[in-house]
């Protein structure tokens, strides 16, 4: 998938591209954010009740001046909501800050230990309601995906993942391609951390492009979509700017093997002591 759009297994269209506002939360930040993504042609937002910007999203959205329609929204509900049995609770509270009557994608944000496949069933339910075109996970291995399949007939649309290329969860990636579940990499650009690496610098002289559009690049050609997280007017430009050109595959094979297992983001405080 080198597209600007993948097909999910709900028969929706999902951008592969898309802005990411975690910790977007400054006076007026994200709406701005939002405003110049799409000027750039961005479709696709994604947010998270604990994110506590849903509100600047749902004000962005409104100003930007595009069709609701023509806009993909996704927003995740947090492990405290699983934990209370607050699913629909949670989800009505997103919608409201979101001022939306749908969103596009809800996604299980952590397979909180104990709750993911009660929480799965309460997703079900919301999809049904049509209020979720589409329902997923995010930070879910085959294990976990394993466990909800013997559960539920309802295959995850999406699993939002980090992935790049110090993060390369090849395991992961192809057993979602089995499955039609559509791989989604959140920290796609991992912090900046592999920007300076040799290899990628040469690359981006090769190409002509920056570090961080070789490294974006190289996730839709294993058929990931990204959501980079930026609200600098610059980057949101320059993170958008990679349909334009194709690594060959000799040199994705160079990226491949950069993997070092490197997580970027952070494990949630109340999952760090307890395996998941």
């Amino acid at each position: 998938m080198t597209g600007t759009s993948a097909l999910l297994n709900t028969r929706h269209q999902m951008p592969m591209l898309g802005l990411g506002v975690y910790k977007a939360t400054g006076e007026g930040e994200v709406e701005a954010a939002i405003s110049t993504a799409v000027s750039c042609g961005y479709r696709l937002i994604d947010t998270a009740s604990v994110y506590t910007n849903e509100d600047g999203v749902g004000r962005g959205i409104a100003r930007c001046g595009i069709p609701r329609e023509e806009l993909f929204i996704t927003t995740k509900i947090w492990n405290n909501a699983q934990r209370l049995g607050d699913v629909q609770g949670a989800f009505s509270r997103s919608l409201e800050r979101l001022k939306v009557d749908y969103v596009d994608l809800y996604l299980v944000h952590w397979p909180v230990p104990g709750c993911y496949l009660s929480t799965w069933k309460e997703m079900e339910a919301i999809y049904a309601s049509g209020r979720a075109k589409a329902i997923g996970v995010s930070n879910f291995e085959p294990r976990h995906l394993e466990e909800l399949a013997a559960v539920s007939d309802i295959v995850p649309a999406v699993n939002q993942i980090e992935f790049h290329p110090y993060y390369y969860q090849k395991e992961t990636l192809e057993y979602c391609k089995s499955k039609g579940i559509q791989v989604q990499a959140y920290a796609p650009l991992a912090r900046g951390a592999y920007l300076d690496n040799d290899i990628i610098c040469v690359l981006s002289m090769k190409y002509q492009k920056t570090p961080a559009q070789i490294g974006l690049r190289w996730s839709l050609q294993k058929g990931v979509a990204v959501i980079p997280k930026s609200t600098r007017e610059d980057r949101i430009a320059s993170n958008g700017e990679i349909f334009d050109f194709e690594i060959e595959a000799a040199d994705m094979e160079l990226i491949d093997g950069l993997n070092q297992n490197f997580r970027s983001a952070s494990i949630p405080e109340d999952l760090r002591d307890i395996p998941f």
